[in-house]
């Protein structure tokens, strides 16, 4: 089985910052790429950053500038640097990462936190 678990949410005053951190645990061969999403109160999940194996990166729009996403393999671990925080950074954020699980065949499938809250009050 394969875990991922979220952690660096909180409560910050616009202008801050926070750094969120997701580490994969369990029967992993593999990670490929990885993600950050999140979901603002009725609102759908959208992408906010996106990591590749090659360490390419790319980001959302309204985050370009003031979020930064990078990897650490070793720790099977990806981090969302978030500054300049805004109230409309508001949400729950969700990693997601491309895991291979079995050493014999390709079986990468798309794993999912269960999210971290963040609040930026104006």
């Amino acid at each position: 089985q394969v875990q991922l678990v979220e952690s660096g949410g909180g409560l910050v005053q616009a202008g801050g910052s926070l750094r969120l951190s997701c580490a994969a645990s369990g029967n992993i061969f593999s990670i490929y790429d990885m993600g950050w999403y999140r979901q603002a109160p009725g609102k759908e999940r959208e992408l906010v950053a996106h990591i590749s194996s090659d360490g390419s990166t790319n980001s959302a729009d309204p985050v370009k500038g003031r979020f930064g996403i990078s990897r650490d393999n070793g720790k099977q671990t990806v981090y969302l640097q978030m500054n300049s925080l805004k109230p409309e950074d508001t949400g729950v954020y969700y990693c997601k990462m491309v895991i291979r699980t079995n050493l014999w065949r390709r079986d990468d499938m798309d794993y999912w936190g269960k999210g971290t809250l963040v609040t930026v009050s104006s």
